[in-house]
């Protein structure tokens, strides 16, 4: 379980102190946990504060009871950790193989190999070998991204708004992958997304906005106003056009 005890998070700008987060408390122990709300509220940061790529400004972070704020990347990687970024990284050089054996921490066999690719829908004769350059598309890159969390067997993976510039047959794709992935994992799926289709699979929902937790439940008790509010903006907007 992940548990955040008055998270707060600030930059420095030029006209001074920018609060990023404010005093966020959540504890985080369902399978599927979806994070959403408005562009610039918070979300991406909250994610990079969980998996130590930043450190929070105050407060506490604790996975499975253990405090682990002052924990690195690295560290928290060691502890069961995974974080899959808005745009996946290329590694010129680097074969899809060999970034499942690097994931799993030592080298596996093809067949199982091939068997985290067809896990989420490659065809692993078509991929296994082939190296991860600007070649693959993004689609296939977060998919290569999330067999290797899968190898890894992490139990708590983040992926920040995983639908990010891929076309919508990659996107139908990754749906059932989370869908798969939410039946298999031991452990828990943080996703940031605006999606409404991911946000349907989930069984918990938190909306974040202005740094703050403004609700959290299941899809029952947040999406339909999560919908009508964001229906009231976007008839707000038009009028304004």
């Amino acid at each position: 379980m992940l548990e955040l005890q008055d998270i707060c998070f600030q930059v420095n700008e030029d006209s001074g102190e920018k609060e990023i987060l404010k005093h966020v408390n959540l504890k985080i122990e369902d399978s599927f946990v979806a994070i959403t709300g408005p562009n610039g509220g918070g979300k991406s940061t909250m994610a990079k504060v969980i998996a130590g790529i930043v450190k929070p400004t105050s407060g506490k972070i604790l996975f499975n009871g253990e405090d682990i704020t002052d924990l690195s990347i690295t560290e928290r990687a060691k502890k069961g950790i995974s974080f899959a970024f808005q745009q996946p990284v290329r590694f010129k050089g680097l074969t899809v193989l060999d970034l499942i054996n690097l994931a799993h921490g030592e080298p596996i066999s093809l067949n199982r190999a091939c068997k985290y690719l067809s896990e989420v829908g490659l065809c692993a004769k078509d991929y296994i070998h082939r190296e991860v350059n600007a070649s693959l598309s993004g689609g296939e890159l977060k998919r290569i991204e999330i067999a290797m969390i899968i190898a890894r067997g992490t139990k708590l993976s983040i992926f920040d708004e995983p639908e990010a510039g891929i076309d919508l047959w990659s996107f139908n794709n990754l749906i059932r992958v989370f869908e798969g992935m939410r039946e298999k994992i031991d452990g828990s799926l943080l996703i940031i997304s605006h999606q409404e289709r991911i946000l349907n699979i989930a069984d918990k929902i938190i909306v974040l906005a202005d740094g703050e937790v403004r609700a959290q439940g299941t899809k029952e008790e947040v999406l339909p106003e999560l919908l009508t509010s964001s229906q009231a903006c976007s008839t707000l907007m038009d009028k304004v056009v």
